[in-house]
């Protein structure tokens, strides 16, 4: 499989798994989001809980590049009752987003279905002592009891890592937000719910611009939601927006302030002979994301990922299959609610190999260059420090081969919806149900 270091195959070794191993899982563990830092060393995971924990990369050494110790743990959302609808707001962490570092501490943002919140992250390891007017306990002296002046001092202490939410921006949505995307210009971000996307500045947390609204005045003339919505990486006027129909609307601010007119949209026919009353729910695009290089965008339904170039808008450049082999059981997928699960898809650093989940704890990685695919696992079997993971292969039909597994013998209730992987190195983080997996490439 070849990886970001070229055109060499690599090897995916076992690094860590993080969280209880214990079969009944708590609803409150089950991860819901992973993202890198722009740098890598922190990666963030959210979950339903509303709990935010931040992993530290170990060491730079290329046997330990892929461990990661907890850095730091907060209760990021809280549940809330709207009362004026009736409606339980729950606590999961839907999206984090981490913003560039400017200085000794790290922000990110973090979003459940109503709320958006700015989290500040930072380190003390001095403490001031020697206060004219209060005690080293905290309790204020009596001024008149003070005759000497001394200057506080600040004495070394066990490292603490805080976390303080900096701007709360509320009362926005009135659909569950399933989107938040930070500018390039840094000081503004993007919010999509199921009919509209608002643009934020994060240092304004009272207002926000509507710049995209799909509802229409009578809501039984509703065909399609905003599933995920994301600003170019470079050119800060321009952002996209995907649709449960299988389209993708790209935007130019520039053009005005509401942008219900796009500038372009992605959009391919669909093949007759395909067509089934599945189609329209296996189209809906779960996820989109920009390539690093700003060229490409990567979009995800539920059987396949394609990629697109943006200058080219009638079909995508390449459509890698996921898992084809499910196209037969849509009708079991379907009544068990599977069909409806949204996978997250992510590209490795220099975008020529993207990777997304799968159901069994299966993900997969699509090398552009080759064309070669590749499924691995993420088992608590494989987890030996460096042990390196075998690829899997799915009977779909016929005789199954050793080392293969059956359509029918894959377990639906263990999916990787959530993939990370690191922006400058061959590490990758892959969430299994409440299980965070790290995995790294082997190093000869």
């Amino acid at each position: 499989m070849a990886g970001a270091g070229g055109g060499n195959d690599i090897q995916w070794c076992f690094s860590q798994v993080k969280g209880a191993v214990e079969d009944d899982v708590s609803e409150a563990d089950i991860i819901s989001t992973v993202e890198f830092n722009h740098s890598g060393e922190l990666l963030a995971t959210g979950d339903k809980g509303g709990r935010v924990v931040i992993f530290q990369q170990e060491s730079k050494s290329p046997y330990h590049r892929g461990e990661y110790s907890v850095y730091s743990t907060f209760q990021s959302h809280e549940p809330e009752f709207d009362y004026l609808k009736s409606l339980e707001i729950e606590e999961k962490i839907n999206k984090i987003r981490w913003l560039p570092q400017k200085n000794a501490a790290q922000f990110l943002l973090s979003t459940n279905d109503k709320t958006i919140k700015l989290w500040k992250i930072s380190e003390r390891d001095k403490r001031p002592e020697g206060y004219n007017l209060k005690e080293e306990n905290g309790r204020y002296r009596d001024p008149t009891t003070v005759t000497t002046l001394r200057v506080p001092v600040f004495r070394p202490m066990d490292l603490m890592v805080e976390a303080s939410p900096r701007r709360i921006f509320a009362n926005a949505h009135t659909y569950h937000i399933n989107s938040i995307s930070v500018n390039s210009d840094y000081e503004t971000y993007l919010s999509a719910d199921d009919l509209r996307v608002n643009l934020w500045h994060l240092e304004i947390t009272d207002r926000s611009f509507n710049i995209v609204d799909i509802k229409p005045a009578n809501m039984e003339e509703l065909t399609e939601v905003i599933t995920a919505a994301e600003f170019h990486p470079h050119h800060c006027n321009t952002f996209v927006y995907s649709s449960s129909k299988g389209t993708i609307r790209l935007c130019d601010m520039r053009e005005s302030a509401l942008c219900d007119r796009h500038s372009k949209l992605f959009e391919e026919p669909e093949d007759p002979s395909n067509r089934s009353f599945f189609s329209e729910i296996i189209s809906s695009i779960s996820d989109v994301k920009f390539s690093h290089n700003g060229r490409y965008m990567m979009t995800r339904d539920y059987l396949s990922i394609k990629i697109w170039d943006l200058n080219m808008e009638n079909r995508p450049v390449e459509t890698y299959q996921v898992h084809e082999y499910l196209r037969s059981k849509l009708c079991s997928l379907y009544e068990n609610d599977c069909i409806f699960d949204k996978f997250e898809c992510c590209w490795n650093g220099p975008d020529n190999v993207v990777m997304t989940g799968s159901y069994n704890n299966f993900f997969r990685m699509f090398d552009r260059n080759t064309k070669r695919d590749i499924t691995l696992e993420a088992s608590r079997e494989n987890s030996k420090p460096r042990m390196v993971l075998k690829p899997r292969k799915v009977c779909a039909s016929g005789k199954r081969k050793k080392d293969e597994i059956t359509v029918d013998s894959l377990d639906f209730n263990k999916k990787i919806l959530h993939t990370a992987w690191h922006p400058k190195e061959n590490i990758i983080a892959v969430a299994t149900t409440n299980n965070l997996y790290i995995f790294q490439d082997r190093v000869n």
